[in-house]
């Protein structure tokens, strides 16, 4: 039973973190997406009925993830010497803003905001579950500020200024650090990474340092596993993007 409470518990909060049934978005779900909720639901309940036959808890080692990989590109590897600490799921926008004034303008990114959702033990126990995760996300009715104060939110990811990324890492559950963050690498989301509710394609992925400021002996983040927030076509907005932070200490 306390293996069932755990994973349970972990995934709920990490996937959901919102009202207890989200509802089913039928509008905003493909064929595609159906199939892959339909596969994640099936291994959900798999893993469910294994960890009522367990007699001890899954063991959460950060140790045991296995970043994702892009070929033929990949992102950079960590640098020598660092551990990963943290798995995030983001869950929020991708802003942009163009030149109204010019026809020919086309968007351009103004930063990023997220709710950040702890989901360390499913990556490192269920790694085909987390893998499922944007994809399942995206086909749930999620409201922003529907969630209650939950303490498997690792905390906010937003922008200081243009090209300044940072995360705030520090909640009642945990005090992570927080990280000011300048571009290192950027890469295409795969081919086949989710597309976002209006279709939009996915993000890149992205590989950050950390800058002054930054405490926690954070030193690199990398945004991975995309799903959605391409520019929302040819005026300012905002797409919804769900994507994992990986964050890594020295």
């Amino acid at each position: 039973m306390q293996s069932l409470m755990l994973l349970v518990s972990a995934l709920a909060a990490t996937v959901l973190a919102v009202p207890m049934y989200p509802e089913l978005n039928m509008n905003a779900v493909m064929p595609r997406e159906l199939d892959d909720m339909t596969h994640y639901f099936n291994m959900l309940a798999s893993k469910v009925q294994v960890s009522e036959d367990m007699s001890f808890a899954p063991v959460c080692d950060a140790s045991r993830i296995v970043m994702p990989l892009l070929s033929p590109t990949p992102l950079p590897p960590p640098s020598p010497g660092l551990t990963l600490k943290h798995v995030a799921v983001g869950r929020g926008t991708q802003n942009y803003t163009c030149d109204t004034t010019n026809s020919t303008s086309v968007p351009v990114s103004i930063g990023a905001k997220a709710t950040l959702f702890n989901a360390t033990c499913v990556a490192a126990t269920y790694p085909g579950l987390f893998s499922l995760l944007p994809k399942v996300v995206l086909g749930l009715n999620l409201e922003p500020g529907a969630a209650p104060i939950n303490p498997a939110i690792s905390g906010q990811h937003f922008f200081l200024a243009t090209g300044v990324p940072f995360f705030d890492l520090n909640t009642p559950a945990m005090q992570l650090g927080e990280a000011h963050c300048a571009l290192n690498k950027s890469i295409p989301a795969p081919p086949n990474a989710p597309r976002g509710r209006v279709r939009e394609p996915a993000v890149v992925w992205l590989k950050l340092l950390t800058k002054n400021g930054t405490t926690g002996n954070l030193q690199e983040v990398y945004r991975l596993q995309t799903a959605g927030g391409y520019p929302p076509g040819d005026m300012s907005g905002h797409a919804g993007c769900i994507r994992a932070y990986w964050f890594y200490v020295s």
